[in-house]
């Protein structure tokens, strides 16, 4: 399912420094496969949400998703492979931490997917520490939107869109390891109609670790 990156083993001083690093290839080619044929199939169960996020400055949420309650309800593939020892031994040389699941089954699996021109996921910092963050379809080009946005070292919204912030690129069976808690991000809006992304999020904590949980993920994720 996974390739191990060859530069794992300086993941973690990058995501100390930056919060964020890339996984370009993570998926195997069978991989991608076999999860955009889930996505898919769940695609037709997922919700279509149009509403500023009044806990995050009012930035825009124009997707669709689904929530990782319905899919543990719905999928045996997601909830088996986000729990994958493999998979966590492999987070755990990314982040030099040891992972683990977080305690709401709202947030542990997502399924997001931008879709129509001008869908976006708005400004937001999570409520959990680690995003791993897969890549199903992507914008082939970076003018067509839906790139990563984030903010090195601070998690402050209003950062967004300033100088300090970052973007990313990625293509279909990339990822991306985002220290999600403390870095500001968001989606940029996709800039032309048939451009999809679709991506699957997996939220991680570590042991003991203190949450400031917010209401944003069960508006979300209905």
């Amino acid at each position: 399912m996974f390739n191990v990156p060859k530069d794992a083993d300086q993941a973690p001083a990058r995501l100390e420094r930056t919060g964020y690093v890339p996984l370009t290839g993570l998926l195997t080619a069978e991989g991608l496969a076999l999860l955009r044929r889930e996505a898919a199939r769940l695609e037709g169960i997922a919700l279509r949400r149009d509403f500023s996020m009044a806990c995050m400055d009012n930035s825009p949420r124009h997707m669709t998703t689904l929530g990782g309650q319905v899919i543990a309800e719905e999928s045996e593939l997601l909830p088996r492979l986000y729990a994958d020892e493999e998979l966590l031994s492999l987070l755990g040389r990314l982040t030099g931490q040891a992972v683990t699941s977080v305690p709401d089954p709202v947030e542990r699996h997502v399924l997001n997917i931008l879709h129509q021109e001008g869908d976006t996921h708005g400004g937001h910092t999570d409520d959990h520490p680690y995003a791993l963050v897969l890549f199903l379809e992507a914008p082939g080009r970076p003018e067509d939107g839906g790139l990563l946005e984030y903010t090195p070292g601070t998690p402050r919204l209003d950062a967004l869109g300033t100088p300090a912030a970052v973007t990313g690129h990625h293509h279909a069976g990339d990822a991306y390891l985002l220290r999600s808690d403390t870095t500001a991000h968001r989606v940029t809006p996709l800039t032309r109609p048939g451009v999809r992304r679709t991506v699957l999020n997996f939220a991680y904590t570590l042991p003991g670790h203190p949450t400031h949980p917010t209401d944003s993920a069960h508006q979300l994720y209905r």
